[in-house]
């Protein structure tokens, strides 16, 4: 990569600050906004970045390469300035796709569920392993305390957005394809067949000794075809396959068998079945690499999960606070089906979604999303820049789940720290609260803590 001088409009944001890390690790130059101070700003800064908190035309250098992602519109005062300077503007995918471009095996992770959790495990599988791989994930990976590394190892690992369409930009390898479902139904209008045509370019770009893994027990992801197509999957027949699973209240084991032939067991510490599919097929695109399984093997057992997916947060009094990232109804029932395997316990999802457009466009699969709980709270919808739309609101929509469910279905507005306020007096022994969204209900468990510590001074 040739080394420039970086400005990241809204640099905090999970995806943007690991490609600017990445950038600094590779000797460049970066600066930067965002509206806010976070965790992530902080690293950057403390890395040699700097960065200014709000947008203004005056942040922006004189001489730089702009990225931005599809949240900027182009009334941002420091979009407007960097196209009166006439810099070059790119979308963060672009960056992306450049330093994939690097000379490292290139191995990309997909889907409309797991890539974050699959490009972080076999990130941090092979960077216990001393493989020094480089990577640029969505989340932060909780043993490694980092969402991205530019190291000199074979391997490059990246999660794979398809949520604007960008994903047609990468060539991997490799790729893995976890699932395939109905999403960001703002951008893809013809639904599932929008998805399906994007995806089918996206692989079609791939080498010809190219791989793709695609989930054979999803029929979305397995019509997909094009180079060299191999399969995964816990069910159908498939070229890797996961059988003997035993779901223990702390682990689960299974074994893992390659075209027929037993090939290596598996033990991780991640819970449900979709991380057995997510192990699975990490595990596959390992061995598709070429990568002695021997030396990733262990470590599999060690991986507790990326931050913000089943995260427990605290605990106080008996009760059991965690975060979850789930903002579409599978991830939502995926995580609380994880969630049964907790014995004797009150489960309290509290709920948050994402967009206005999501939640009316998935309005019935959220209905039948919230299983295996004893208590659902919905927030207000975080809106992510959106405009209102009418009827479509969490009130109208705990109506309709009160309906649809027999457990208790209560709506609280106000922001999540409001939330959190009118919920800790509820709590008892034995709850286990579990935040779920995309958005700002990720503090909900920090606010709980804070008012439990806030009781225990008042007691003392």
């Amino acid at each position: 990569m040739n080394k420039k001088n970086y400005y990241f409009i809204a640099i905090g944001g999970v995806g943007m600050s690991g490609l600017a890390k990445y950038l600094i690790e590779n000797g460049c130059e970066v600066a930067g906004s965002d509206v806010c101070d976070s965790k992530y700003v902080q690293k950057l800064k403390n890395m040699g970045a700097v960065v200014h908190i709000g947008h203004n035309k005056d942040n922006v250098p004189n001489d730089c390469v702009v990225i931005a992602s599809s949240a900027i519109r182009d009334t941002n005062p420091e979009m407007i300035r960097a196209r009166e300077l006439g810099l070059p503007v790119y979308h963060r995918s672009d960056l992306l796709a450049e330093i994939s471009r690097e000379d490292k095996f290139f191995i990309g992770y997909s889907g409309t569920h797991g890539k974050t959790t699959t490009s972080g495990l076999s990130s941090y599988v092979l960077e216990k392993a001393g493989l020094k791989p480089s990577y640029v994930v969505g989340g932060i990976i909780p043993e490694l305390d980092t969402n991205a590394h530019c190291q000199d190892g074979k391997y490059f690992l990246a999660e794979l957005d398809e949520s604007d369409g960008t994903i047609v930009k990468y060539v991997p390898k490799i790729c893995v394809v976890n699932n395939l479902e109905a999403d960001h139904l703002d951008f893809y209008k013809n639904g599932l067949d929008s998805i399906l045509e994007t995806f089918e370019t996206f692989i079609s770009k791939m080498p010809e000794d190219g791989v793709v893994l695609v989930n054979s027990d999803c029929k979305a992801s397995k019509s997909l075809h094009g180079h060299k197509t191999m399969t995964f999957a816990l069910e159908a027949e498939a070229d890797y396959k996961a059988e003997n699973i035993v779901y223990n209240e702390d682990f689960t084991t299974f074994d893992v068998y390659f075209k027929g032939k037993f090939l290596t067991d598996l033990t991780i510490i991640l819970k449900g079945k979709h991380n057995v599919y997510n192990s699975l097929s990490v595990l596959a695109s390992l061995h598709q690499a070429g990568v002695d399984l021997s030396l990733v093997k262990p470590h599999f057992a060690t991986f507790t999960g990326m931050g913000r997916r089943f995260q427990k947060i605290g605990a106080f009094d008996g009760i059991s606070v965690y975060d979850d990232y789930a903002h579409h109804p599978t991830e939502i029932k995926a995580t609380l089906s994880a969630a049964a395997n907790f014995k004797n316990k009150n489960i309290i999802a509290v709920f948050q979604p994402h967009r206005y457009s999501r939640l009316q466009n998935l309005w019935n699969e959220f209905l039948n999303a919230f299983d295996n709980v004893d208590k659902v709270i919905v927030t207000d919808v975080y809106a992510a820049s959106e405009d209102v739309i009418e009827g479509v609101n969490s009130e109208n929509f705990v109506k309709d789940l009160s309906d649809k469910i027999s457990v208790p279905c209560e709506y609280i507005s106000g922001d999540i720290k409001e939330v959190a306020q009118k919920l800790f007096p509820t709590l008892k022994t034995n709850d286990v609260v579990i935040g779920l969204g995309a958005g700002t209900i990720n503090i909900l468990g920090k606010e709980l803590l804070k008012l439990s510590e806030e009781v225990a001074d008042i007691v003392r």
